[in-house]
């Protein structure tokens, strides 16, 4: 019978075969569940592993996560809008079900869909159909690659499981920050569209959904650009968190909407050598260890705002990533290897919805708007045209415009006053935020640091409201709020989760 051993510190320098050698001689074959980096004491940086191990001649049984069938034949088919990672797993886990349906997507195939991206990186040709939030594979494909998460949903054994089957890295099952990387996750995506298309998935690229259509607040289809109409009972939302026109529509139809709090701020860029430094100390040369990562947060009990790192890209780059011809917004994105020369994250500030905005549902978006705004027109003034805003950290932390370089930045840069354009609040909060980060992180400010901004698709600041039991609309039966633009994810493992379960429904429905 196997035995599972766990939190197994292994020193650096030693292999785990060694340890479980020790631990079970003549062991069988054995399965990592968890593995982690312990850097916390200087002089002992060491693997922490939680391992299933076989008896000799004993098989271990791997859980491929059968999903059973339905019997039942649909006179319309489940309609899913947008294909990011709540749209693909929800059409996935319907297709699993036995259920055929119908996927939207306003923009491309990734294979297309980079090319649009190459443009707006290279020349400023914004592609208002495929960029980095719009288009298959949602704003995760070409941003980011990430797949932690602080949920706690049974469905994230399911969500990795098929991804590795569809080509993604095995270790992401067991490591404690799994990361595909924005380079490989672009070659599962589209082994993934096949496999929906070829059990029974009818997928509409360029076609986006400009209508919800409704018969006495029940959902009956959707219609899209092109005029035509398709009817169905069920309608998932995944239209991701920068699908301003969908919310808008939304609203215009009556569908129940509430103001969410959300964050926003710049993103910061350090060298990867200075991260590694102040993270592994000693160690931080060591082969085996690769590019570090961080973690940091601060919360101010008398005003309740929090200022916290997000979406941290070790060996990454930040990208210029807007949806608006007249606005700025970057993001950050890491590759398998994470061998940029550079480390960045988000560094934002939380926006209480109620404190700031009132009953103003569409408050959160029009600030959104507004500094993406003024960050395009900072380029603007200083001269550039398709650049990201930057300021040295310095010279944000004493309110002045000093040179700035490229950094990882494939769109370039402009130095401007990163300062002057945050809201009064979201500066203060940051510079609080800096102070307490050195503490912890003791060279994390320094010259040697850039700005970039402004960092404000963290996530929808509107949420799509929805029933806790039956994840339907709460004034719109049959419509399904998904993922990010819904207010109901944070990143690619959640979202595609929500999808799952919102296709779970769908299938309880039909039982």
């Amino acid at each position: 019978m196997s035995r599972i051993f766990q939190n197994l510190e292994i020193p650096i320098d030693q292999d785990l075969e060694e340890k479980l050698q020790y631990l079970m001689p003549d062991h069988g074959p054995y399965r990592i569940l968890r593995q982690s980096v312990d850097a916390r004491r200087s002089h002992n940086v060491h693997f922490v592993y939680s391992v299933e191990v076989a008896e000799k001649n004993e098989t271990l049984k791997i859980d491929n996560y059968p999903v059973e069938k339905t019997n039942k034949v649909l006179t319309e088919k489940p309609i899913i809008v947008g294909s990011g990672p709540a749209g693909l797993f929800a059409a996935l886990r319907l297709v699993e079900r036995g259920i055929p349906c119908l996927l939207f997507e306003r923009g491309s195939e990734s294979s297309e869909r980079i090319k649009g991206i190459n443009r707006y990186w290279r020349y400023g040709e914004l592609d208002r159909r495929n960029n980095v939030c719009y288009g298959e594979g949602g704003a995760g494909l070409y941003s980011d690659g990430k797949l932690i998460t602080r949920i706690k949903s049974p469905h994230i054994p399911y969500v990795l499981n098929r991804l590795v089957q569809f080509g993604a890295p095995q270790e992401i099952q067991w490591l404690a920050n799994p990361h595909v990387g924005s380079d490989k996750i672009r070659r599962v995506i589209p082994k993934m569209r096949e496999f929906l298309k070829s059990h029974g998935c009818e997928i509409h690229f360029n076609s986006q959904v400009t209508e919800i259509l409704f018969e006495n607040k029940q959902t009956v289809g959707v219609k899209t650009e092109h005029g035509t109409e398709y009817r169905s009972p069920f309608v998932v939302l995944a239209t991701g968190h920068s699908a301003e026109d969908m919310l808008m529509h939304l609203a215009e139809k009556e569908v129940h909407l509430d103001g969410k709090s959300f964050a926003m701020g710049l993103r910061i860029e350090h060298p990867q050598k200075a991260i590694n430094k102040i993270q592994y100390r000693d160690f931080s040369e060591h082969p085996k260890l690769g590019s570090a990562n961080y973690k940091l947060a601060d919360h101010d009990h008398k005003t309740n705002i929090g200022v916290y790192s997000f979406c941290m890209c070790p060996g990454g780059y930040v990208l210029s990533s807007g949806t608006e011809i007249d606005g700025i917004v970057c993001n950050g994105m890491s590759n398998y290897n994470r061998n940029s020369p550079y480390a960045n994250a988000a560094i934002v500030v939380s926006v209480d919805h109620e404190k700031s905005f009132g009953k103003d549902i569409f408050g959160g978006l029009k600030l959104r708007r507004q500094l993406e705004t003024q960050s395009y027109q900072s380029v603007l003034a200083a001269g550039g045209t398709k650049e990201l805003p930057a300021q040295n950290m310095m010279d944000f932390i004493r309110g002045r415009i000093g040179k700035v370089n490229n950094g990882s930045c494939p769109s370039g840069t402009k130095a401007v006053r990163l300062d002057e354009i945050l809201p009064s609040f979201i500066r203060k909060r940051i510079l609080e935020g800096f102070d307490k980060f050195e503490r912890s992180m003791k060279g994390f400010v320094t010259e040697d640091a850039q700005l970039y901004g402004v960092e404000s698709r963290t996530s929808c600041p509107i949420r799509v409201t929805r029933d806790d039991e039956s994840l339907e609309s709460l004034s719109h039966k049959g419509l399904f709020p998904a993922g990010e633009g819904a207010g109901y994810a944070g990143g690619i493992t959640s979202a595609a989760c929500d999808g799952v379960r919102i296709a779970e429904k769908i299938f309880e429905s039909l039982k």
